[in-house]
């Protein structure tokens, strides 16, 4: 039985406390939020870290609100309470979809937003979802807090712009009126990580696209989005030829890599279809269909 190395422990009772015990343990120190993705790092001793911070306790870093045009949601919002929301039902379906096809209900219980955006694994569904629908990050340190645009959060696989003292607050999500939204996910099994993913938000006035937001996991799409795909699709009528030629963008682009889920070219076919499919379904969304 494979077990973790040594490590110090503990509690934080508020933001605060968690920023200073963070501080005072050093930069090989880590929160620990639902624990599913660090823990088993761990255990493998592929991460070896001297202190866990435990932010279970921090009930400010919880909730899902609207604060004037934007929806806010805490960086230790289980993903259960996301699957549930009806605030982000309401405005933003494609967390319900992305939510459904996330690992399984054990992991949903446990596992946070935050903790998700936080270890930046390639192919994270909520990262992709995030990167869509261009939110920020506000990300709290010593110094106070800053504002961090969530296409330039992370900064490579399992690295984000997260610096040693510092902790992810909340993430902060535009509202769009009118907006369509969807996600789609190919998975060898349910709950598996992705072979490719797509999610996206559009806005169709009139019978064209005014603006629209395509993210992308597990298929090597630079900070999980395209934006020459946004760019080939806004101010294009809302038709099968657009959203086909947007598609096809996102599998030119992407850089997914061969493994034991797939070769490249595969990967890149699914980038294209589910994102063609995605942006059928938000496109119709869109216009009440």
């Amino acid at each position: 039985m494979q077990t973790p190395a040594p490590v110090d422990y503990a509690k934080a009772t508020s933001v605060a406390h968690a920023i200073e015990l963070l501080t005072q343990l050093g930069e090989d120190a880590r929160p620990v939020a639902g624990g599913h993705s660090l823990l088993p790092m761990m255990k493998l001793r592929l991460a070896a870290p001297e202190a866990l911070v435990d932010l279970n306790d921090i009930a400010e870093l919880t909730g899902i609100r609207i604060e004037g045009d934007e929806i806010v949601v805490g960086a230790m919002t289980r993903h259960r309470d996301i699957l549930g929301s009806a605030i982000l039902a309401e405005h933003y379906p494609i967390f319900r979809e992305a939510e459904h096809v996330i690992a399984d209900p054990i992991v949903r219980n446990r596992g946070t937003i935050g903790g998700s955006a936080c270890q930046a694994d390639p192919a994270a569904d909520l990262s992709a979802v995030g990167s869509a629908l261009r939110g920020t990050a506000v990300v709290q340190g010593s110094g106070g807090r800053r504002t961090v645009p969530l296409r330039e959060f992370h900064e490579g696989p399992y690295e984000t712009v997260v610096q040693p003292g510092e902790l992810l607050v909340e993430l902060r999500y535009p509202i769009r009126p009118g907006a369509g939204s969807a996600y789609e996910k190919v998975e060898r099994r349910a709950g598996d990580w992705g072979v490719a993913t797509a999610g996206v938000f559009v806005v169709v006035r009139d019978g064209v696209v005014t603006d629209c937001g395509i993210g992308n996991a597990a298929v090597g799409a630079e900070h999980y989005c395209s934006p020459a795909a946004e760019a080939a699709l806004i101010g294009q009528p809302a038709t099968e030829e657009s959203f086909a030629a947007a598609a096809k963008v996102v599998g030119e682009t992407c850089e997914p890599y061969a493994d034991q889920r797939g070769p490249v070219d595969y990967k890149r076919h699914l980038a294209t279809e589910l994102t063609l499919r995605a942006l059928r379904r938000a496109a119709r969304a869109s216009q009440g269909a």
